[in-house]
């Protein structure tokens, strides 16, 4: 998925970013639906998602652009997107590359903790 300038700029026009400049990004597994993550995504790291068909996010912890499986290899190539119907959140259809861990701690899903009997069960194992 990628596409030109017109066309990626008419795209983020629709998009409504809050007032930090960020809007909310779900990727999730092309194969089985499983999510896999929730991120951000800043106009310029949603402009190079776009453009590339890579996953990039916007790291509110370093403050920096993230192009998801960069130093990994567990990269997210985009299978489709879709906007939310009030503008302000990304679904991402997503084949998972390398090993599939979405997580950095080596989980496939970021969503390995299951409320289990009043506290956080693991679920799974890394694999990494």
């Amino acid at each position: 998925m990628s596409g030109n300038n017109d066309e990626i700029e008419a795209l983020l026009t629709q998009v409504k970013f809050g007032a930090d400049g960020l809007v909310t990004a779900v990727a999730v597994d092309e194969a089985d639906g499983q999510v896999l993550m929730l991120a951000h995504m800043n106009r310029e790291s949603l402009a190079l998602t776009f453009a590339n068909g890579y996953m990039t996010y916007w790291s509110r912890s370093r403050k920096k652009l993230w192009l998801k499986g960069e130093t990994s290899g567990n990269r997210q190539q985009v299978v489709s997107a879709s906007l939310d119907c009030d503008g302000d959140a990304l679904l991402f259809r997503v084949r998972p590359e390398g090993n599939g861990a979405a997580c950095h701690e080596g989980y496939r899903s970021c969503f390995f903790r299951l409320r289990k009997d009043g506290a956080w069960q693991i679920q799974g194992k890394p694999l990494t």
